[in-house]
């Protein structure tokens, strides 16, 4: 029904569409995402021909190439062939008529219908949106922000058009009236083709059949919605799934680094994108088709950074690892989670080729590592469980922190240290006077466990496994070190490998969690799914106990526990 073939949009000297290309089927959804800016409006109105910039290539509605029509037969196709819901519902309306006024409006502007049946049909569609008869005669302002929406739904359906656009329908309504208007227009989609433009993902969850990722004016990602949803293939979209809140969501809320910009060489989204190379800064990618998807990205979407493969260790006859095989993807943070002696630290120390394994291999972005030379590790660093014993005492803190960049031989001795020093602020940490000159034993266990982050961020490394790293610290402490942890991967790009036997932590952090039991990995997937929806014994008992732990903190918190108090060594309250 409708086809877009490299539209370009400009206002002035700025370029709001970049080639868009898309094609949307009689009958179908079509949702399109992305962040304020990114040129969703725009493309709303360049379909109905209301854009007011300068718009170059094709649109074909039904086989007929809209920009090439004349105003006056294009009058003839809005609100009769395609129509549109505006964003803002309560500037959309004439606030000097009634509400039946303006639903019979395009009826009788288009000639369709007498003003008497044309009256008989906006009544009528007025209460097929759920308006009430005695409300026709309002006028918008006495109207709710629901109401209002259902109002400019019927006036889009009042001429029953093949293709209806609906920009932010449902963003400036409250939770209630928002389920409303998406069950009403789930039944209206049964007999219409729909584009939608949202910010809302869960509003495109429910009515999309493909979801289409838009950045900075060009598509970056198109494909089935459940699998967009579930499984995004490039990083924006990720990073859109990411910052979005929903009752499902068991990781804390991540924003994208940076902000959109126009104009950029190449990729847009290269200087915000976790795994740019050289390539994406000059060359725009284009949008194609890639394992059912569609895919703008030289990379072909989101990598594999990091690869295990059948991983095995003994120690003598006790087999630690057993023939583990994990996935690393770019940006992402995969959580190991175990009781102790499950073989996580044991993995970590393969992988960083501490100790040798018996059976299977590591690949750092597809090639096999089959030595632990420096590229290696200036690429994969790792964070100790205990700082203490990870960190000699014999350095201070500025050379602690320098001295991955001496071993590596990076710039001269002025440009190391003002390097530590950057890394040390990024951490929160004095990057002058006395703390510099500290060594480990004169510190408090947040500020080694910072200072040990810091080492390990040094060289700007692409992953960073984290062995427990707050098991020594006061929950005070350890709230601070994850946000920091989250704060720099969102910073940063970072992918995260972090281990711990606390799932409470695991999923605060994580985006997917991998289950580790008598060096074994008997789970997998997606942290909620995880979380909620357990398949192996082992995760539920873990999801089991955390919950339980939960629950008698918070009854410690409400209950008056006498003698609690001095027990702990805590004051509560």
């Amino acid at each position: 029904m409708l086809r877009i073939k490299d539209l370009r949009v400009s206002y002035g000297r700025e370029q709001v569409l970049n080639g868009i290309d898309l094609e949307v089927k009689a009958g179908e959804c079509l949702a399109v995402i992305g962040e304020s800016g990114a040129g969703k409006t725009t493309l709303c109105l360049s379909i109905m021909r209301l854009v007011e910039g300068t718009s170059h290539g094709h649109i074909f509605l039904n086989g007929l190439d809209l920009l090439s029509l004349p105003e006056q037969s294009m009058r003839e196709i809005r609100w009769r062939q395609v129509s549109m819901v505006f964003q803002n519902a309560n500037s959309a309306l004439n606030p000097v008529h009634t509400v039946l006024d303006q639903v019979m409006e395009p009826i009788v502007e288009h000639r369709l219908a007498s003003r008497a049946e044309a009256q008989r049909r906006a009544l009528q569609l007025l209460a097929n949106v759920g308006l009430s008869p005695d409300r026709s005669s309002a006028y918008p302002h006495q109207l709710s922000g629901g109401e209002q929406q259902r109002v400019l739904i019927a006036m889009a359906l009042a001429n029953n058009p093949g293709l209806i656009i609906l920009d932010e329908p449902v963003s400036s309504l409250d939770a209630a009236s928002r389920a409303e208007i998406v069950a009403l227009l789930k039944q209206i989609a049964r007999d219409h083709t729909f584009v939608v433009v949202t910010h809302d993902l869960s509003t495109a969850a429910r009515l999309a059949d493909n979801i289409a990722t838009m950045y900075a004016g060009r598509i970056v990602e198109l494909g089935p919605a459940a699998e967009v949803l579930s499984r995004p293939r490039h990083p924006y979209t990720r990073a859109l799934l990411r910052a979005y809140p929903n009752m499902t969501t068991v990781k804390d809320l991540q924003g994208i680094k940076g902000k959109m910009s126009r104009p950029v060489a190449g990729c847009a989204f290269h200087p915000r994108c976790t795994q740019a190379i050289g390539v994406c800064a000059e060359k725009t990618p284009p949008l194609v088709s890639s394992q059912g998807r569609y895919l703008a990205c030289h990379r072909g979407g989101i990598i594999t950074l990091l690869a295990i493969r059948n991983l095995s260790k003994s120690f003598g006859s006790f087999k630690a690892v057993r023939s583990v095989s994990l996935d690393i993807d770019a940006g992402e943070t995969l959580a190991l989670v175990g009781q102790s002696g499950s073989g996580k630290t044991t993995l970590a120390k393969t992988i960083m080729g501490l100790l040798q394994p018996d059976e299977g291999g590591v690949y750092l972005e597809g090639k096999r590592v089959t030595s632990r030379a420096k590229d290696f590790y200036r690429k994969v660093q790792m964070v100790f469980q205990n700082p203490g014993e990870s960190l000699s005492h014999r350095l201070s803190v500025l050379e602690l922190v320098r001295e991955p960049l001496d071993v590596q031989g990076i710039g001269t001795r002025e440009e190391r240290d003002q390097r530590a020093k950057r890394t040390l602020e990024e951490v929160e940490l004095p990057a002058s006077g006395g703390f510099l000159e500290s060594y480990p034993h004169q510190l408090s266990g947040g500020e080694m466990q910072r200072v040990a982050i810091a080492r390990a961020l040094v060289l700007n490394p692409s992953l960073l496994i984290a062995d427990e790293p707050t098991s020594f610290l006061d929950p005070g402490v350890q709230a601070k070190i994850l946000k920091l942890l989250l704060n720099l991967q969102e910073r940063r790009g970072l992918s995260m490998l972090f281990i711990t036997h606390d799932l409470s932590l695991a999923r605060k952090v994580s985006d997917r969690m991998a289950v580790m039991l008598s060096g074994e990995i008997i789970e997998q997937g997606p942290s909620n799914r995880v979380v909620s929806s357990p398949v192996h014994p082992y995760t539920g008992s873990l999801v089991q106990t955390a919950s339980a732990l939960h629950s008698e903190s918070e009854a410690g918190e409400t209950v008056d526990q006498p003698g609690a108090e001095a027990r702990s060594g805590m004051t509560i309250g």
